[in-house]
């Protein structure tokens, strides 16, 4: 059964299509996903793409203790295989492909034992597992303070980008520019809107801007490894894109805190 007891030392690892998919569900399913995503090893593939989960060190990572706890995580669960899914879409040929996938469309606990079996969709495990190139590994326990859909969702965004400067800055292959691009990424407001499922909210600029800008970003600053600042670029009378500016926060040698090399070549998915 997987334990949080070295959260610290736990990472997720995701392919870049799944970070810059639309994740159709709000806070509480996404982080129970990534959580479940936490415990997949890699090197030693979950049986029937299971895994187990505690029950109390669920609520743990929720920080949730009161009377009302098993109720409010059955309903949480309920509504993730009801309404939550991922909307991905990949290069193919002379256009895109489209896919949407339930990611656990089982889980099973009892009411008289701390095991949870959760069970991830096939089709989502090739996103989890195949992870030779295209992916982006982030910490579990930043996502495990973020508290609105909005922050993990950018965070992992961010993450993806910062994960690509890092690892050319070290290794080489990208112009002086290039690299610093990957510091300092660039998105379309549109583009921001999709991956955040905010297209049809939030229509005026400065609501959208307070809601999933600046509370992200507080949140992310305060709780994670980064330190984020952006600028609006206007075309026209209207604001564009923004540019994130991402600064990683000094931290003390870790021996556990080892960042895996990303994907050399083209790992940062487009739109």
């Amino acid at each position: 059964m997987c334990s949080l007891k070295e959260i610290e030392k736990r990472k997720i690892v995701e392919h870049n299509d799944l970070i810059t998919s639309v994740a159709k569900m709000d806070k509480t399913p996404l982080k129970i996903f990534e959580l479940a995503v936490s415990c997949i090893d890699t090197e030693n593939l979950p049986k029937d793409n299971t895994i187990y989960l505690s029950k109390e060190e669920l609520f743990t990572f929720f920080d949730v203790s009161d009377n009302g706890k098993h109720t409010r995580f059955k309903e949480a669960i309920k509504v993730m295989q009801k309404e939550a899914f991922f909307e991905i879409r990949e290069e193919a040929g002379k256009g895109f492909k489209f896919k949407s996938i339930v990611p656990i469309p089982y889980v099973e606990w009892t009411d008289y034992h701390d095991e949870v079996k959760i069970e991830f969709h096939r089709e989502i495990m090739p996103y989890l597992i195949e992870l030779k190139k295209n992916f982006t590994q982030y910490a579990l326990s930043d996502v495990m303070e973020l508290n609105s859909k909005y922050s993990i969702i950018l965070y992992k965004w961010l993450s993806m980008n910062y994960n690509q400067y890092e690892h050319y800055s070290a290794k080489g292959g990208r112009r002086v520019n290039q690299v610093e691009s990957y510091r300092n990424p660039s998105i379309t407001v549109k583009e921001l809107r999709e991956i955040t499922d905010t297209i049809h909210e939030y229509k005026d600029m400065s609501n959208f801007t307070k809601r999933v800008l600046d509370n992200s970003l507080k949140e992310i600053n305060h709780h994670t490894s980064f330190n984020v600042t952006y600028d609006k670029i206007k075309k026209g009378r209207s604001i564009d894109s923004i540019v994130f500016h991402i600064e990683k926060k000094p931290v003390a040698k870790n021996e556990y805190y080892k960042q895996e090399e990303q994907d050399p070549v083209g790992s940062v998915a487009k739109f």
